[in-house]
């Protein structure tokens, strides 16, 4: 569970209260039909009091994702808004530009592709009726391939370990949270982050709903091994300086290692104990400090590239239409 005060006092007090529903979408020609019939049946669980948007965020999708979402427009036209986007700008800005364009007193962002279970969204709606600003669905079994939760398995593990020790375990990406919390997400305007962990980042309590994410059905995931490798920097560079403390700590190990070697050979040359032949040895010790030196720039580098993205202030997205 995450850190909630049971005793809190209620801080929303809204006979009506309308439930903005962020979803980004990316190749999901096919799961549309089925994903918007499911969130529209979901909203008979919620009570009657309750008004709902759907802010449908196309990520430069190249196949009929546009067309399925301004259909799910056309069939509802007062509580949808699609939201598209000039190319593709990854998941975590998509979700970005949801929150930008959405009205709701809360706010849910779920994947377009069923793999959460819309109905937990009640739940999470009535924690956030007592005054929970936060509500997290953290994944507590996934029914992903092995390669996919051995992935997410020690990306959260070192996330919680190294940059966002409140993470719930197992990570999320299916939450529920209040207008302040997305106003505040998009007042710091972050790019090349998790929008998601910013969440985290904020250190509201919040509560921690363990849930079961399921295979998926339809089509087949964008979530590629770059994008991954790249979530993984952005995050560490994003949340931690973890990757700068180990260079120092690499760099001071290595350079006890060479003074104490440094120390073996002039010791041994005057003793006489043994021939000590430098070039491979130096040859050895070169390499190693070399390969050292280029490692510690490139992790360098990436903390300067991203104060540079930084202070050039481009958005993290560019949205083409809004319909």
């Amino acid at each position: 569970m995450g850190k909630w005060n049971k005793f809190a006092t209620p801080s929303n007090n809204f006979t009506m209260a309308k439930l903005s529903v962020i979803i980004p979408c990316y190749y999901n020609e096919h799961n549309i039909p089925v994903t918007t019939q499911e969130l529209i049946a979901n909203e008979a669980l919620f009570p009657a009091e309750v008004t709902f948007e759907y802010v449908m965020v196309d990520d430069g999708s190249k196949d009929g994702t546009l067309n399925e979402l301004k259909k799910f427009k056309n069939r509802y036209p007062d509580k949808v808004k699609v939201v598209k986007l000039s190319g593709n700008f990854g998941s975590y800005n998509a979700i970005q530009a949801g929150m930008k364009h959405a009205t709701g007193d809360c706010n849910v962002v779920i994947a377009a592709d069923l793999q959460d279970p819309p109905e937990l969204m009640v739940k999470m709606f009535e924690y956030w009726e007592k005054g929970v600003k936060l509500v997290v669905a953290n994944r507590d079994e996934r029914e992903d391939k092995w390669t996919s939760r051995l992935f997410a398995e020690y990306y959260q593990k070192l996330i919680r370990k190294h940059a966002l020790p409140n993470l719930p375990k197992g990570g999320f990406d299916y939450c529920l949270f209040d207008k302040q919390l997305r106003e505040q997400v998009i007042n710091l305007n972050e790019t090349n982050t998790n929008s998601l962990y910013l969440l985290m980042w904020l250190k509201y309590d919040y509560v921690a709903i363990p849930y079961t994410r399921k295979e998926r059905k339809i089509g087949q995931s964008r979530w590629t091994l770059k994008k991954k490798v790249k979530l993984f920097i952005d995050s560490f560079v994003s949340f931690s300086y973890a990757p700068l403390r180990l260079i120092t700590t690499t760099g001071l190990l290595l350079g006890g290692s060479s003074f104490l070697y440094a120390m073996y050979v002039i010791t041994a040359r005057l003793s006489g104990w043994i021939d000590i032949q430098g070039w491979s040895t130096m040859m050895v010790v070169f390499l190693l400090v070399s390969s050292f030196q280029m490692m510690a720039l490139g992790i360098i580098g990436e903390y300067l590239w991203r104060n540079l993205e930084a202070g050039r202030k481009r958005p993290p997205f560019i949205v083409e239409e809004v319909i």
